[in-house]
């Protein structure tokens, strides 16, 4: 998505606006006023106390954003760490500011990398505009000045004054323009593994999702949509579920929901379980992983697709190759599964609409509850909430818009819509199915003269935002396969070279999944790339490093995870070895891996060693949870990951039959930071993408078997 890049001067300078608290009480929720504490600008509020609060516009969903933030604002302030605390502003406040806090949206690890630049300039002008205050007040000039630890100090006289001293005269400094940063090589904040700022909260139950919200005079909905994705409400019989207890409302949401509002969520959901509904299924009712596969079988060998990547004439220069090596590979649907079910609680009323929901994108969000409120944005608000997961699918707001329609329905009062397990994954947005069929000529010396790489499935743009292909083609796609560019260049360097896309898209609505593309297209281009080097006897590594010689920092993280993992030794007995690298977000990613297979063909994880260059290291720590817990989410897609679709209807409805990883089958993970500095790359998403191309390589080396298809689960990987 593109937004508008806010001027520095409204991110530096604009009327205090309250910032709305989730903790409090239903009619505190709702008021608005003018801060008790003059804030310094946007994004730092200075209580006379010295507690500092260090505003938010982008989400914290589990990944780190909020402390990596805070740092970088708190780096070119010279505050105290120990007195800062974080808050949410609201897009509602953004907006009447002129986009003051500018992008809200928190996906494709862009929250720390695309807003570093301004949040910091935010930090640096309020310690400019602090020093001016004291300079001022002393009658000296701010030369003499400088500050640290929220302390502002006169050097000749050694006079100091508290920024919470300050704050309310800095509040009237003119801000300054422009605003320099600090060279990174004084930086004492950025770079540290700082602790995390939501521990505690976390520990002690403090923090509340939006799940766990309360307010007095809540009542609770529960919805249900067609199981077939375009079908519609027949007819439904409302009076065989009124008399039963707690039930309050039975309501048609839109032309293919449902909701029953109740007193609690099982009251609710009793009642919605037990209600008559009539659905028609529409045409999509016929549908079947079958006859998707088959859609999916044709586009591999179809005449037409869009070219994501080329150079020199691919088909000529495989046609003319004394050898070819060809493997055709599948990815399925995937469900975002998040622990948190998609949720929002919602008071409505003619005037005025107020949301509480956890989300990835509150400007996305507002715009989505104006819309279904029937309201301008002006008299709407969305009060975010910390993200009991994410992973791309909070960043559509469907859920948010049957909320709203729901709570039109009962207005004035309070009504969280829940959805079920069984709904959250039947209703998602899921990863893209694709199939990729990979051509290599090779030549009497083994090397690759032309490698063709056809995808065929699904376009996320064209469901998500059909505005932003390119004369239909959909660049998303080509992720991690790119000639060049931040969010997904590839690595390697053919002689001729062709990647196409023959979109075939399915009425099961795809979406932004943690990685995106990049993890079906780093698996298809990195397993294709080790059955080349296995079939023309070549070491896998030594393969792609003479194809990286254009590309050091691919090279770099490459090189990096092969040291670490010893490739050159032999390793245990029984354990074998695969590896592999991408790029994207920004960052350059690699791993290597160490499995086993057993005789009865049960597979162990031994050991995952990860290289990530993301430029500049935030916090090295929290770098290191990223990667760990990225591949916990990517190697359970790998061993388990994959929804299917029968009768049109997904069939996978909660954990029994979409399965994630236990920690017993969790590898080690040893993550090396490889901070190359010069570029600001993401973390939460890169590393997600190389875990199962490495632990699949290493299949093959165990076992004989290349594995094609994803997932593992039910596949035979006993050797060969």
């Amino acid at each position: 998505m593109i937004t508008p890049r806010p001027s520095r001067r409204s991110l530096l300078k604009g009327a205090g606006v309250a910032v709305i608290g989730f903790a409090m009480p239903a009619k505190d929720l709702l008021a608005q006023g003018a801060p008790a504490t003059p804030e310094i600008n946007a994004w730092v509020v200075i209580h006379p106390d010295d507690r500092v609060v260090l505003r938010m516009a982008r989400s914290e969903m589990g990944q780190g954003t909020r402390t990596g933030l805070a740092q970088m604002i708190a780096e070119e302030l010279h505050c105290d760490w120990a007195r800062i605390t974080t808050e949410y502003v609201t897009p509602g406040q953004s907006l009447a500011r002129n986009r003051a806090w500018g992008n809200f949206l928190t996906a494709g690890s862009q929250g720390i990398r695309q807003s570093q630049d301004y949040v910091r300039r935010g930090g640096a002008a309020a310690r400019i505009m602090l020093v001016q205050a004291a300079a001022n007040r002393w009658g000296v000039p701010t030369s003499e000045c400088s500050a640290k630890d929220s302390v502002v100090t006169h050097a000749p006289t050694g006079r100091t004054l508290r920024y919470g001293e300050l704050a309310a005269e800095a509040a009237r400094v003119t801000p300054p323009d422009p605003v320099p940063l600090k060279d990174p090589r004084e930086w004492t904040v950025i770079g540290q593994s700082k602790p995390r700022l939501d521990t505690a909260a976390k520990t002690t139950g403090q923090l509340i999702y939006g799940a766990d919200l309360k307010m007095p005079g809540m009542l609770v909905a529960v919805p249900r949509r067609c199981p077939v994705f375009g079908g519609t409400v027949r007819s439904f019989d409302a009076n065989a579920v009124r008399g039963m207890p707690g039930v309050r409302h039975v309501l048609q949401v839109s032309d293919s929901a449902v909701a029953v509002v109740a007193d609690t969520f099982w009251q609710a959901k009793t009642a919605l379980d037990a209600l008559p509904i009539d659905w028609d299924k529409g045409p999509n009712a016929a549908v079947s992983s079958a006859t998707i596969d088959a859609m999916l079988t044709e586009g591999l060998d179809a005449r037409e697709a869009f070219v994501g990547n080329s150079n020199g004439d691919a088909r000529a220069a495989i046609a003319a190759a004394p050898r070819k090596v060809e493997a055709v590979y599948s990815y399925p649907f995937q469900n975002h599964a998040p622990m948190e079910p998609m949720n929002a609680t919602v008071v409505w009323t003619a005037t005025r609409c107020d949301v509480w929901c956890p989300t990835q994108n509150g400007e996305a969000a507002l715009v989505t509850a104006a819309q279904a409120a029937g309201l301008p944005q002006t008299a709407c608000d969305i009060h975010r909430m910390d993200l009991g997961g994410g992973f791309g699918r909070r960043t559509t707001h469907d859920w948010l818009a049957d909320a709203v329609l729901i709570a039109k329905q009962v207005p004035g009062v309070p009504i969280k819509t829940m959805w079920t397990r069984e709904e959250d994954m039947v209703q998602g947005r899921y990863h893209p199915v694709t199939k990729c069929k990979l051509t290599a000529g090779i030549d009497a010396n083994g090397e690759i003269t032309g490698l063709h790489m056809r995808i065929s499935g699904q376009s996320i743009l064209s469901f998500t935002f059909p505005t932003a292909l390119q004369n239909g083609r959909d660049p998303v796609q080509f992720q991690g396969l790119n000639a060049t560019g931040t969010e997904g260049a590839i690595g390697y360097t053919f002689p001729n070279l062709l990647i196409d896309h023959a979109m075939r898209n399915t009425h099961v609505p795809p979406h932004f999944w943690r990685g995106v593309n990049h993890n079906q297209n780093a698996i298809y281009l990195e397993c294709f790339l080790d059955e080349v080097a296995h079939a023309t006897n070549q070491d896998p590594l030594a393969l792609r490093r003479k194809l990286m010689g254009n590309h050091p920092k691919h090279l770099a993280v490459l090189n990096a995870v092969a040291e670490r993992i010893g490739w050159t030794t032999p390793p245990p007995a029984g354990v074998f070895r695969g590896i592999a690298q991408q790029m994207g977000f920004g960052s350059y990613v690699a791993a290597a891996a160490e499995v086993s297979v057993d005789e009865a063909g049960k597979l162990k994880i031994h050991r995952i060693v990860a290289a990530t260059d993301c430029g500049v290291a935030v916090n090295p720590q929290q770098i290191e949870m990223q990667v760990e817990g990225s591949f916990v989410y990517g190697l359970s897609a790998l061993l388990y990951g994959a929804c299917t679709v029968k009768d049109g209807a997904i069939e996978q409805t909660n954990f029994d039959s979409y399965n994630v990883m236990r920690i017993d089958e969790m590898p080690k993970v040893e993550t090396i930071v490889m901070a190359s500095g010069g570029f600001w790359g993401g973390v939460g998403e890169p590393t997600i993408m190389v875990a199962a191309p490495a632990v699949l390589n290493a299949i093959f080396a165990a076992t004989g078997k290349r594995i094609r298809n994803v997932p593992l689960a039910g596949q035979d990987l006993r050797r060969t």
